[in-house]
């Protein structure tokens, strides 16, 4: 079952960030869709949370540089 996810992303201030905060999600087994919003500075993610946990999807944030809230 897919499940959609929406994270805040403290730490994005360009175009830049949204790209590497979308390319770290997209990666992971289990996503099925990113979209990365830099005004309202948050993640909403779909995938299926048997292989792609909330708390692996903050690991990716994190991993690319940012802060999962």
């Amino acid at each position: 079952m897919i499940e959609t996810t929406t994270l805040p992303v403290i730490g994005m201030t360009c175009g830049g960030c949204v790209n590497s905060v979308t390319r770290a999600l997209q990666a992971m087994p289990g996503v099925t869709s990113v979209s990365v919003s830099l005004d309202r500075a948050e993640a909403s993610v779909q995938h299926d949370p048997a292989a792609a946990s909330v708390q692996r999807l903050r690991q990716a944030i994190t991993d690319a540089g940012f802060e999962a809230g």
